[in-house]
């Protein structure tokens, strides 16, 4: 009998739809935005997912309280609780849960966090046993979680059914300080070892560079700006691609937050969910511009958690967007999207491909990943 160790970071990803790109040492100015726990939710739904006669072969070791033990009671499993932080949790409590799981002997440690706590549980586990994280934070560029809960699930019942293959993958974590001043510097913490099935997993983020990449966003802008429709309503995602429409604009957007455009001119800049609501009621159209993380292919879910399900759901999953390269588009084997929301995600999936401008006048067509879930 397997034994799977579960911890979750209860603040993970509060920063995500109040524009805030990350909660480490912002929880308090996330909360006085109006920030509310995500972690829970994601937590459930991957416990709503498992299969129960599979689950009930594997013995289950957690955390007190919301670091665990409430989310896994409140499913209806069995558990053995092996460390209860005072008050709230922290990092510390995190890397002391995982000490604990390793004395009782797990043989794999499910958290539910983000990057944050990617790097926490590797601190401790190293490459002693794999780790699976079901993405609950805001960016999420390392390579050991799944794409989302639902497919972390899938990936638990294949490891406990002993048909999981394990890989190394890199444990990567932006410095939010930088992040929130609009500036990407990452960093490769460490390796770990996590369970890999090529649909389910995501990779770490890579970034492309190359002598004409600068021409080809410059083509792909133009494209964009001259279908633009005085009329509508534009939101500009993250990224260096979507950027690159507002430089021809002549408009000062943020790197990595959202923007809204309208008539040519800037009209939202580094927009949080309450903000994009306000700005979209009443718009006749309203298109999303975005690019894919580059080796991963998520455009939804990953560092633009703004864009949430009741965002898209007054947008239209038919008014978006995508831009990209084709380098790193060669780099992405499907478009990925984890809206929080598992019917929305279904329509997605349904939807099969999302069309992709790639130059000048040129587009493609790019399906969207996991088309059974």
């Amino acid at each position: 009998m397997k034994t799977v160790g579960f911890l979750v970071n209860p603040i993970a990803g509060m920063g995500g739809r109040v524009g805030l790109k990350g909660t480490d040492g912002m929880l308090e100015e996330a909360r006085r935005r109006g920030a509310t726990p995500v972690t829970p939710q994601r937590a459930a739904r991957f416990f709503d997912s498992l299969d129960r006669d599979v689950a009930a072969q594997a013995r289950w070791l957690t955390c007190g309280g919301l670091m665990g033990a409430d989310i896994m009671k409140d499913a209806g499993f069995e558990y053995d609780t092996v460390y209860a932080p005072k008050g709230g949790s922290s990092g510390a409590d995190t890397r002391h849960a995982c000490e604990l799981f390793l004395e009782r002997g797990c043989d794999l440690i499910v958290f539910c966090g983000g990057d944050g706590t990617a790097r926490d549980v590797n601190a401790v586990v190293g490459r002693s046993v794999p780790i699976l994280g079901i993405p609950s934070g805001v960016k999420m560029l390392s390579g050991v979680f799944a794409i989302n809960p639902s497919a972390g699930a899938e990936l638990l019942e294949l490891c406990i059914a002993g048909s999981a293959e394990t890989q190394e993958a890199e444990v990567v974590d932006l410095d939010e300080e930088e992040y929130r001043h609009d500036r990407f510097s990452f960093k490769v913490f460490g390796t770990a070892l996590t369970l890999f099935e090529g649909n389910y997993v995501q990779s770490s983020k890579m970034l492309i560079r190359g002598a004409h990449e600068d021409d080809i966003k410059d083509d792909i802008a133009r494209t964009v700006i001259e279908d633009m429709d005085d009329g509508t309503l534009y939101l500009l995602g993250p990224g260096s691609t979507v950027r690159s429409i507002a430089e021809r604009l002549g408009i000062d957007n943020t790197l990595l937050g959202i923007d809204a455009v309208k008539g040519k001119e800037l009209v939202g800049r580094d927009l949080n969910e309450e903000r994009i609501l306000e700005l979209i009621e009443g718009e006749q159209t309203v298109m999303l511009i975005l690019s894919p993380i580059g080796a991963q292919g998520f455009v939804i879910g990953r560092g633009n958690l703004q864009i949430s399900p009741a965002v898209l759901e007054r947008i239209g999953i038919g008014n978006i967007l995508i831009v990209s390269t084709p380098a790193k588009l060669k780099t992405i084997r499907h478009l990925l999207v984890d809206t929080g929301d598992a019917n929305l995600d279904k329509k997605f999936m349904e939807k099969r491909y999302l069309p992709v401008i790639i130059g000048y006048r040129t587009s493609t067509l790019k399906n969207i990943g996991i088309q059974n879930l």
